[in-house]
């Protein structure tokens, strides 16, 4: 098992939804965004993101581009990312990469890859990639023993369930709307129905579904524990960074408000 498998095969366990967190690697510097990350789980993040900064975001709201932006202009390059999922995983949390599939592609397939596995990170989440498409990275992940995990949505057909849980290992992403990412006043309705679908294709293999997008409260956190096996944040993190006066001042809100998450997914 990859330790995200023994991570949310622990959650479960323990009768609980998994904490996921995502910040951007380089935000607001590389060496911050380290920090940031040991305090997301300090606070009780099992499983952080690490999102690998592009110019161009199409799944990302306004927030988490400016977090990107931010990254970018610091000069975040992909081999900084490794260095923060290898600072990620030696928390003990669970480290994989968020990433869209160009900067993937240009850094080398295999490269990436094998990178990624001996910095310890556990695979990579691709949202504009779908399984069709994805021959030479499922060759490359399994050679690395890496997860790989694709997005599931409220429009997707029950064959396009089917297809892509059939790719997923790890997890399957169900993202609750159709839209970007960013915090909401609440969860989106379509969730739990998506989750629902989603698990009647995977009742054999029993992979996880862990829902993102919307989620900024522990109360939110917590309703969607009630039906998902993870919930994901990550606007609301790169949020309390960017509103912070100062870095100590925005760990102290970063851990804060993972532990108001934390709270909220141990409440189902």
């Amino acid at each position: 098992m990859t330790t995200l498998q023994n991570k949310l095969a622990q959650a479960r366990a323990q009768g609980r939804a998994a904490l996921i967190g995502y910040l951007p690697a380089g935000f607001p510097d590389v060496e911050s965004s380290i920090r940031v990350v040991q305090a997301m789980v300090e606070g009780g993040c099992d499983v952080i993101e690490v999102g690998l900064p592009y110019s161009d975001p199409m799944m990302d709201g306004p927030t988490i581009q400016r977090a990107a932006d931010a990254a970018l202009a610091a000069g975040t390059t992909t081999d900084d990312v490794f260095r923060v999922v290898e600072a990620t995983a030696a928390t003990g949390a669970a480290a994989v990469v968020m990433s869209y599939w160009n900067p993937i592609e240009r850094y080398g397939v295999e490269r990436f890859a094998g990178n990624l596995a001996k910095a310890g990170g556990a695979g990579v989440i691709t949202p504009d990639l779908i399984p069709e498409e994805a021959q030479e990275w499922v060759v490359a992940s399994d050679t690395a023993g890496l997860d790989r995990i694709f997005l599931v949505a409220p429009s997707s057909t029950d064959r396009r369930l089917e297809l892509t849980t059939r790719a997923c290992s790890g997890f399957v992403y169900a993202a609750s709307l159709m839209g970007v990412t960013g915090t909401r006043t609440q969860v989106a309705d379509t969730a739990a129905e998506l989750v629902r679908r989603t698990r009647e294709v995977t009742r054999e293999s029993e992979l996880p579904i862990c829902v993102g997008l919307g989620i900024s409260t522990g109360a939110q956190a917590a309703e969607v524990a009630a039906y998902a096996d993870g919930v994901i944040v990550g606007a609301g993190f790169c949020q309390r960074v960017l509103d912070a006066p100062d870095l100590e001042t925005g760990l102290i809100a970063v851990t804060s408000f993972a532990e108001e998450l934390a709270a909220g997914v141990r409440s189902r």
